[in-house]
């Protein structure tokens, strides 16, 4: 058989665009995102869909692979400091987990303060430049946040007078909440969320507090019997990324990046304000008990024990507190 130049190259390039097509995926960048959260609960259902509209814009090029549940091994707590050394790429953090880094965290959990996601975003809103400092100080970059429901009680019995928490063990997400609850008369013990069936299962404790979304996401049903919407708070769940790694690609990657967090910020407010009536039908499916409102005396003896504790925070942080809760509560 005679080869001619022309039949050579054409067919070099043949060959040339068959590798490339098998090994192109391999020169992706290959990025790892860390959820303690199950792939089904809200922030799962973002951190997927913000993966996957990273890869539609940049073409393939960058593949973040989301590991749910803990997967990888870290805790919430762990994000911070695996995702500033570089660990990992990225993570989808609660806000709340790191009031030991800096208190500025604490804002968006803090008790009776943002009860519903309306007021979670308007506050958000005005936190995010804080939030995005403090991750920038220590090697991070502040991509979106998105809302947790409003938090209530899960648990064996229905919560709607104080002496119903009266030496409950009760699981907490944070300091303030357990501070809370533990001057009130229950028995709070800070857990991560990965820790809360094991926990449940074996009677180490009685009740939960998170949102109902939460809740959903795991099951809860099959531990527990009701659950009371008493609105503690909107927590925040930040997406968050290694600072170097971002410095490191080209200024049209990082905008296609940010064009994905911005698709992703929007779904999950969205969700976020659809997913009550469902996870409550959801429960009710399961036969839970769902309280959707409590007394109103039950309300104020929450929001009076919550009191000096926003006022503590506030005083603790100054000025940063000041400005943003000042603006805030004038918008109310």
């Amino acid at each position: 058989m005679t080869f001619t130049a022309g039949k050579l190259t054409k067919q070099a390039s043949a060959i040339a665009l068959s590798v490339f097509a098998l090994i192109g995926p391999a020169f992706a960048d290959a990025w790892d995102m860390s959820n303690e959260f199950p792939p089904n609960s809200l922030h799962g259902q973002v951190a997927d869909f913000f993966a996957g509209k990273v890869a539609e814009n940049t073409g393939g090029d960058i593949a973040i692979t989301v590991h749910h549940g803990g997967a990888l091994g870290y805790k919430t707590l762990d994000h911070f400091d695996a995702v500033g050394d570089g660990a990992i790429q990225l993570a989808t953090s609660p806000l709340s987990a790191w009031l030991g880094i800096d208190p500025i965290f604490q804002l968006s959990a803090l008790p009776f303060l943002a009860p519903t996601t309306e007021d979670a975003r308007r506050l958000y809103d005005l936190a995010k430049p804080e939030y995005a400092k403090v991750l920038e100080d220590n090697g991070q970059l502040f991509l979106f946040a998105t809302p947790w429901p409003p938090s209530g009680f899960w648990g064996k019995k229905g919560f709607e007078s104080a002496a119903d928490l009266e030496g409950v063990k009760i699981r907490t997400f944070d300091v303030t909440a357990t501070e809370l609850l533990k001057g009130v008369g229950a028995f709070p013990i800070k857990l991560a969320w990965s820790d809360v069936p094991a926990q449940l299962s074996t009677n180490a404790i009685d009740a939960v507090l998170t949102s109902a979304n939460g809740g959903v996401g795991v099951q809860l049903w099959e531990l527990q019997s009701h659950f009371t919407q008493i609105n503690y708070s909107s927590g925040l769940q930040a997406v968050h990324m290694n600072r170097d790694i971002w410095d490191g690609l080209t200024q049209e990657r990082q905008v296609e990046i940010l064009a994905a967090a911005a698709e992703a910020e929007t779904l999950g407010w969205q969700l976020a304000a659809d997913s009550i009536a469902k996870d409550f039908a959801t429960m009710r499916e399961h036969k839970m008990t769902v309280i959707e409102s409590v007394p109103a005396e039950f309300t104020k003896f929450l929001d009076d024990a919550a009191s000096p504790i926003v006022a503590e925070w506030s005083a603790k942080i100054g000025d940063r507190a000041a400005t943003v809760l000042t603006a805030y509560r004038a918008g109310k």
